[in-house]
């Protein structure tokens, strides 16, 4: 049975500092560690197949991956994060309002629903390219919006799980392929156990 590992990127200085980022934000020292961490975690799982973002913190987490596994890496643009237009760059706490309210659509970015329409488009990629690997495990990594969207409406998670508003950096979320594209394992980042001792503010998305 092939699997499909959803992953998150590395951590970057904008989100430790809560920023709403723009795409070329690069990883964080800490974020190249927990992205070594990862590639040698996943070196054991069979990945045969990398598709990324072509976001630089998403791009460089699938390069570690990549080098760990020796597997072939895709670029995917309809795997990038939400775009908050006007908003990128400004601190979360420079803003009086919620930048992720239902009802708010970001000057110049996605709303709500324009966003998970992509994140659809993106959905039913990579069900084709689970549908294309065999002898191994298909490896996406992407963003934390585009996880939570994922995993909200297109995943059937373990009864009593709920999705996760915080998706760690490099978390790991296996999914049983093909229908009903069950999950195994949630937001897991076991890899990163004795990394650092104090965990750092980072809302989970971006």
């Amino acid at each position: 049975m092939t699997r499909l590992f959803l992953i998150r990127h590395g951590e970057t200085e904008g989100n430790a500092l809560r920023i709403l980022q723009h795409p070329h934000i690069p990883l964080s020292p800490r974020g190249i560690g927990q992205a070594e961490r990862l590639a040698r975690r996943l070196a054991r799982e069979g990945i045969v197949h990398i598709v990324s973002s072509d976001y630089a913190r998403a791009m460089t987490t699938a390069e570690h991956v990549q080098r760990a596994t020796g597997a072939p890496l895709a670029i995917e643009p309809l795997l990038r994060e939400r775009n908050f237009g006007d908003l990128r760059g400004r601190p979360y706490a420079e803003l009086d309002f919620d930048p992720f309210a239902p009802d708010y659509a970001p000057p110049n970015g996605e709303s709500w629903p324009a966003f998970h329409a992509r994140v659809d488009r993106a959905w039913a990629r990579m069900q084709e390219l689970a549908a294309a690997t065999t002898g191994g495990n298909l490896a996406v990594v992407t963003h934390g919006l585009v996880c939570r969207s994922l995993a909200a409406r297109h995943l059937a998670l373990a009864d009593g799980e709920l999705v996760p508003e915080r998706w760690e950096n490099t978390s790991v979320t296996i999914v049983d392929c093909p229908a009903p594209w069950r999950v195994r394992l949630l937001n897991c980042v076991a890899h990163l156990d004795g990394l650092d001792a104090a965990p750092r503010p980072d809302s989970g998305a971006a």
